[in-house]
């Protein structure tokens, strides 16, 4: 077996949590994928392996509105962003996949922000 670098024992977790969740139509998947720059969300409805709406911090206007996108205060903004879209595209439940990340700091702030637009997780 032997010693795994950070990212071997991170999607070693992954596999163990997605093994576990399934996004239906009704209730789709909010999964989350942090780096030390940037953070990035999608809505993933896997019965048709299709991605209903996605955002990230690394692109275009939403990189614009935050003024940096590495901290907690813009991952909780980087969550309404998210929130809202998912309203837009008529989702109002979903089930988060933290992606093999602990469920603090950025990952925590997202899904908060996710929740004050009303979405239910």
């Amino acid at each position: 077996m032997g010693i795994k670098t950070k990212s071997q024992r991170r999607l070693i977790r992954h596999r163990r949590v997605r093994k576990k969740i399934k996004g239906v139509p009704e209730r789709p998947r909010v999964c989350v994928f942090r780096s030390l720059r940037h953070i990035s969300g999608q809505v993933v409805d896997d019965t048709s392996g299709k991605t209903l709406c996605s955002v990230t911090t690394a692109g275009g206007e939403i990189k614009e509105q935050l003024k940096k996108t590495s901290n907690v205060e813009s991952a909780e903004q980087f969550g309404k962003i998210l929130g809202e879209k998912m309203k837009e595209a008529g989702i109002q439940e979903a089930v988060f996949d933290r992606g093999g990340f602990l469920y603090h700091g950025r990952v925590k702030a997202f899904v908060e922000g996710i929740r004050e637009t009303g979405i239910k997780i």
